[in-house]
């Protein structure tokens, strides 16, 4: 009994954590899926089946997600700077907008950061704790900080897979 009502619990929060999401996207396709409290701030897109694991999106900017997207735990995105090159120092009060394009087919592994104006081409796996400051190009497995190529995914799996159908 305590198994079934801890599984309705997880069942409502997740159901909860989505509906919020939804309200804040711009546009979301089907089987929109937060597992985790997600904050959302600025202007995202999301494509179908895009799974959420606890995902901070933040800043004004804009933030474009593709479909069958994967996150670990703790990933973030931040789309705003602070403008260092205004009239004041450090910085003023004034924000850079940034922008972040993510492919279709891409898996975050936990705690993965992502700043503004970055590419994240399709089937790319980004490992756990990696910073992404640069373009990552399709079916690329990078990692570290700052983000660099470990090696690619097998091209022609990748396809076959896709061609299948074989989406998680």
């Amino acid at each position: 009994m305590k198994q079934l009502l801890i599984r309705w619990r997880n069942r409502l929060l997740r159901s909860y954590y989505t509906h919020r999401v939804a309200r804040r996207v711009i546009r979301h396709g089907a089987n929109l899926r937060c597992n985790g409290k997600c904050t959302i701030t600025g202007h995202v897109t999301l494509g179908d089946n895009v799974n959420f694991n606890g995902m901070h999106i933040l800043g004004a900017g804009t933030v474009t997600i593709g479909d069958n997207f994967h996150s670990g735990t703790e990933c973030m995105m931040i789309t705003q700077n602070h403008n260092y090159e205004g009239d004041a120092i450090p910085y003023d009060h004034t924000y850079v907008k940034k922008t972040i394009h993510i492919g279709d087919n891409v898996w975050l592994g936990n705690r993965v950061l992502i700043v503004g104006d970055v590419t994240i081409g399709e089937g790319a796996i980004v490992a756990a704790g990696a910073v992404v400051c640069k373009d990552v190009p399709p079916c690329a497995i990078v990692g570290g900080n700052p983000a660099k190529v470990i090696k690619y995914r097998d091209q022609a799996h990748y396809e076959e897979l896709k061609a299948a159908g074989r989406f998680h």
